[in-house]
């Protein structure tokens, strides 16, 4: 498969998911209506039985900023996890990713779903959830490895930063008001998690000894 004179089998599929919801989310931006139909709408979801909205949201984002986010951290977290099951698992570590990042999206929708269901209003949009998966399955993978915060200059180990992370999040989406979709990232996360913990339960073993 060919995309500006690049072929599709030469790049990593985190590389791959970068391009495609770059090039969708933009065309999003231009297109209103476009954006409207491919958000998630639980209500919609629920009752037009728009199946398609728990996984077409991911593509798409509410502007530049967003999009930036989701993708430096999908494609910095994700090449380096990508990296490491392809030398643990070979040709599988394909199948793997696909299943973690979709499966992580599919499952930051279940809790706004249910949250949500009955609200014609509600709408969200972008990677976060699938990013997260990612995210929490590249530090469950390697605890070890160093993470920088925005406006902190200072590397904080994966294991301290996962429990920390998810504790903050937790508060958010109690406290609301942020307009930001908390429940999702918790529930891609969660996803995450159980992923790594699935294909190699020793590195919940190795994390907690880690962290305790």
């Amino acid at each position: 498969i060919y995309i500006f004179g690049l072929s599709f089998m030469m790049l990593s599929l985190t590389l791959i998911l970068a391009l495609l919801t770059v090039l969708i989310s933009y065309q999003g931006f231009s297109n209103l209506k476009f954006q409207e139909k491919s958000m998630f709408i639980p209500y919609g979801v629920k009752y037009n039985k728009e199946y398609y909205r728990m996984l077409s949201h991911v593509f798409i984002h509410a502007d530049w900023t967003h999009l930036s986010f989701n993708m430096i951290s999908l494609y910095f977290l994700g090449s380096f996890l990508e990296t490491q099951w392809v030398y643990e698992f070979g040709l599988m570590a394909n199948y793997y990713f696909v299943i973690l990042y979709f499966g992580g999206a599919l499952t930051a929708t279940l809790w706004p779903f249910y949250r949500n269901s009955e609200n014609p209003s509600y709408r969200s949009l972008g990677a976060s959830g699938a990013v997260s998966a990612v995210v929490f399955a590249a530090m469950l993978w390697y605890p070890e490895l160093e993470l920088y915060l925005m406006f902190i200059p200072i590397p904080i180990k994966a294991y301290v930063l996962a429990p920390l992370y998810l504790a903050f999040e937790y508060y958010s989406l109690k406290k609301g008001g942020s307009g930001v979709a908390h429940d999702a990232h918790i529930g891609g996360a969660v996803f995450g998690i159980l992923f790594v913990l699935l294909i190699d339960s020793n590195k919940g073993i190795e994390f907690l000894a880690l962290l305790f």
